[in-house]
């Protein structure tokens, strides 16, 4: 989930690198979305932040937490959820 502030919108340029690691690992195992934290109270947590922040979920659990749009980190961390 790439979770985002409207003044700053969700990031663009990682849609592209899940979009392709999607492409890569198949459709059904991978999932992407976007949630504004402003209009979801169980995020608020992450409000106030400038640096888009990646939140990963296996089976309805939290079970990692990206902060910035570190390709490498992302990609790393999406195949070792997988």
């Amino acid at each position: 989930v790439d979770v985002f502030q409207a003044w700053c919108g969700p990031c663009k340029p990682v849609v592209n690198l899940f979009q392709k690691i999607r492409n890569e690992v198949g459709s059904n195992l991978l999932h992407f979305a976007v949630a504004e934290v402003d209009s979801i109270d169980a995020l608020r947590k992450y409000r106030g932040q400038c640096e888009p922040v990646f939140l990963f979920y296996t089976g309805g659990e939290l079970v990692a937490v990206v902060r910035g749009a570190d390709a490498p980190l992302l990609q790393k961390t999406i195949l070792e959820q997988l």
